[in-house]
């Protein structure tokens, strides 16, 4: 904030908004790249080898990825792979500059046209099935994958609306009491285990350091038991779920001591650590612009009508994220009111924010919604065929 007004990558949010239309995401690209040092570096003080990749289903703008591209050479401790769960994100990887090397593909219920794509792209594979184990030897006995453990535990934000790993059964992952049947899949094809994966977090903040703490536990246990079977694990690929601060309240998530606990559990069995965050690496980039197009009271309730809507940034609506939306103009004003914002698809839940404190917004304003640059503009659609959205990026900051 600046003389009371918001800017992105110090330039000023209204004006960035006037002259290139809205609705419109901005992007800080050198955001980006501070997150992916920050991260590197706490591993690294933690005395681990280690490889960062971003969760490309979180962000795929072409711009973003080339400015990752451009952090490291291939191969180079300082460079960014590439976690995918589609064949189409296997292309568009590639088509953006990875080799197929610095790609790992771990997604869930694969078709067989999904599981040959990936088999014919030479990307590393992380099984998520016992089923899927056998199809892969079928198809490729003598091969190597990685398998992804379900730890019956996961770390998220509360009131989050994502749960890949708990007490209750997911969809995700081969549970550890059941890895004996996996093994016996990969003695009967001659398969290797190389990679153990787990994805048990969500927008997890330093609060849920003991949960990470016991989930880590559970999976060095996990790859433990598998390196007694024989089998050559060298990477254990801990997933993503880093989160950031998007409430008031938050406490930021401390590297140094999420390091550290990976260091604790992992750090003995002398294996690459891997991550793969897309909120922590993108989702503090990027602010979604929109015009005030109505101000009006309903029954008491003032509803602020945006020229956007959940179509273009649904991470609130399939996430359960709260949006904070500030008027650019006035961005530490103290609120005057209560306040709905809204969207303009034509459906009723089209709700960014409600009882949401404002100062006093009239049509005509620019408002932003910070903190979008992940899940958002890589999950657009064009519902009531309302376009998608336009974007402009920054590689500097003034």
């Amino acid at each position: 904030v600046r003389a009371g007004r918001l800017s992105i990558a110090g330039r000023d949010a209204e004006s960035i908004a006037r002259e290139h239309g809205t609705p419109l995401y901005v992007y800080d690209l050198v955001r980006a790249e501070e997150q992916v040092r920050a991260l590197q570096g706490a591993l690294g003080h933690a005395g681990l080898r280690h490889k960062v990749r971003l969760a490309l289903k979180a962000q795929r703008e072409p711009a973003f990825l080339a400015s990752l591209r451009g952090l490291g050479a291939p191969g180079t401790p300082e460079s960014v792979g590439m976690d995918v769960c589609s064949p189409g994100e296997i292309r568009w990887a590639i088509d953006h500059g990875w080799k197929a090397e610095e790609i790992s593909y771990t997604g869930t219920n694969m078709s067989a046209r999904d599981l040959d794509a990936v088999l014919e792209s030479g990307v590393h594979l992380n099984v998520d099935l016992l089923s899927q184990l056998d199809r892969v030897g079928r198809r490729v006995p003598g091969s190597s994958v990685g398998i992804r453990i379900n730890p019956r535990i996961g770390a998220a934000f509360t009131g989050g609306g994502q749960t890949y790993a708990g007490e209750r059964p997911t969809k995700f992952g081969i549970y550890p009491e059941r890895l004996e049947e996996a093994l016996d899949i990969t003695r009967r094809y001659g398969l290797t285990i190389d990679t153990v994966h787990v994805h048990a977090g969500y927008l997890y903040l330093s609060d849920a350091l003991p949960v990470v703490e016991e989930t880590m536990r559970r999976v060095a246990a996990a790859a433990r038991a598998l390196m007694d079977a024989g089998c050559p694990i060298g990477e254990v690929n801990t997933g993503g779920g880093l989160g950031v601060r998007f409430r008031p309240t938050d406490r930021p998530l401390d590297l140094e001591a999420w390091a550290a606990v990976l260091g604790q559990h992992l750090g003995p069995l002398d294996i690459v650590v891997g991550t793969e965050p897309g909120e922590f690496l993108a989702k503090e980039c990027a602010v979604h612009l929109a015009e005030v197009v109505s101000v009006e009271d309903r029954d008491g309730t003032t509803f602020v009508g945006l020229d956007t809507g959940w179509n273009v940034m649904n991470e609130h609506f399939v996430y359960k994220i709260p949006f904070h939306p500030i008027l650019c103009r006035a961005a530490d004003a103290e609120p005057v009111a209560n306040v709905t914002v809204s969207g303009h698809i034509n459906e009723g839940n089209d709700l960014f924010a409600e009882d949401h404190p404002m100062p006093e917004v009239e049509e005509g304003d620019i408002v932003a919604i910070p903190n979008v640059g992940s899940y958002n503009a890589s999950m657009v659609s064009v519902h009531c065929l309302r376009p998608e959205p336009s974007s402009v990026f920054f590689t500097d900051r003034l």
